[in-house]
Order: structure tokens, then C-alpha cells, then sequence
């Protein structure tokens, strides 16, 4: 893949469901393949297909739908190496930029412009062995690192990770229930009976829409 070509799985504009940016408009950039196998994911239609975009045809898809938040996701972007010059070109076009990355993969070449939402894989993901340690040196008070929790001994590890690593220093930390399968007021009664000094967050975007893609 040549630097200025991403593989694309889709480019859509709607209201932000998760992490501190909750509610606001925003155009999604979903990158496609991911390195990743999570118990619970809730986007591997974007592992496979998708169709190469040029890096300019991206950020005029971008422009068209006039939001001044982007979200780049997938799918991993960061398995895509030109992912970094598209994260730099939407900082540079003005865009208030955010990255969600499974946090398998280094995100030290991430423009320090871009916001970028990190993920600590949980037991039940399957996937915990993946986790990048080495990213939590790298982070700060502008990005944010989320847990997705499935049942309460997902809750118990991140409880855990939060503590000894100490990571309410490092950057903002959310905790999310698995659509489905963790009741968002269970977790969130655990979270106040352990007073975390944490987010609570659910998928607004499954509630307004259910696991529609491209909404």
C-alpha cells in the first residue's frame, strides 16, 4: 500500500456514542482489518473488503459533511501505516481529531494534535495478552484509555489495572459495559459502591440505533 492510500470500510456523519466527546456530531473514518480477535466486537464486518481511497478523496469525503469532529476507527487504523499521514492532514485541515485504537499496537507516532482513545483489552475480550503496556508511558491528560468490561470479573482485572498502575494520573479512564451482556447499572453500581475515579459510559449510538454499522 502506497503512503497515500488507506484501505476504507466506510466514511459516515453521526452523533458521537462514546468516550468524553458523547453526543457531539462527528464524521467517523473506519479504517478496515484489525490484527485483533475480541470476544465482543461489535465492528468485524470491517475486518475484511472495504475499497482503497487516495488520502485526499478521504479528507474531501471528510470535508462534505461539514462537522468539526472526526473520529478515525475500525477495524485497528494503526495497522495501516498511512493512517498517520491522514490522523496529521485532518489536524492540519482543522478538525478536532480523535483515534480509537485497540491499544495492541504503539501509538508513539500519533500526531500529539490527535486525541487518542486507547483501549486496555479485559479477560473476556480474549484478547488481554495483547495489550501494549509500553502505550500507558506515552498517554496524557488529552487522550483517554477505556476498559470494556463483560462480567464482573472483567470488572475485578480493571479495578486492579486502575489501581496498581495507577492510571486516573495518566488520563482520563472509562468504563463500559459489553452491549448486551454486562447490565449498564450493574457496572454502574459497582462503580459507586468502589468510588472509581472513572467514567461511567454506554454506547449512545446502539441506543438511539442498535448495531446498525454506518450510524
Amino acid at each position: 500500500m502506497r503512503d497515500t492510500t488507506l484501505r476504507i470500510t466506510e466514511i459516515f456523519h453521526s452523533l458521537q456514542g462514546e468516550t468524553s466527546r458523547l453526543g457531539l456530531p462527528t464524521v467517523f473514518v473506519r479504517l478496515t482489518g484489525c490484527p485483533l480477535r475480541c470476544n465482543w466486537c461489535d465492528s468485524a464486518y470491517a475486518f475484511h473488503g472495504g475499497r482503497s481511497m487516495e488520502l485526499a478523496e478521504v479528507l474531501a469525503q471528510v470535508a462534505q459533511h461539514g462537522a468539526r469532529h472526526v473520529c478515525v476507527t475500525g477495524g485497528e487504523p494503526l495497522a495501516q501505516r498511512p493512517v498517520h499521514a491522514l490522523l496529521t492532514r485532518l489536524c492540519d485541515a482543522g478538525y478536532s481529531v480523535s483515534l480509537e485504537t485497540s491499544g495492541a499496537l504503539s501509538v508513539a507516532e500519533v500526531d500529539p494534535r490527535v486525541s487518542r482513545i486507547v483501549d486496555i483489552k479485559a479477560p473476556g475480550s480474549g484478547e488481554a495478552d495483547r495489550n501494549l503496556w509500553d502505550n500507558l508511558a506515552l498517554l496524557n491528560a488529552h487522550d483517554e484509555i477505556k476498559f470494556v468490561l463483560a462480567d464482573r470479573a472483567d470488572y475485578d482485572w480493571a479495578c486492579t489495572v486502575l489501581r496498581e498502575r495507577n492510571l486516573a494520573q495518566v488520563a482520563p479512564v472509562l468504563f463500559s459495559p459489553v452491549w448486551e451482556s454486562l447490565p449498564p447499572a450493574q457496572l454502574a453500581q459497582w462503580v459507586l459502591a468502589d468510588r472509581l475515579p472513572v467514567r461511567m459510559q454506554v454506547q449512545l449510538h446502539k441506543i438511539l440505533w442498535g448495531e446498525q454499522p454506518g450510524v
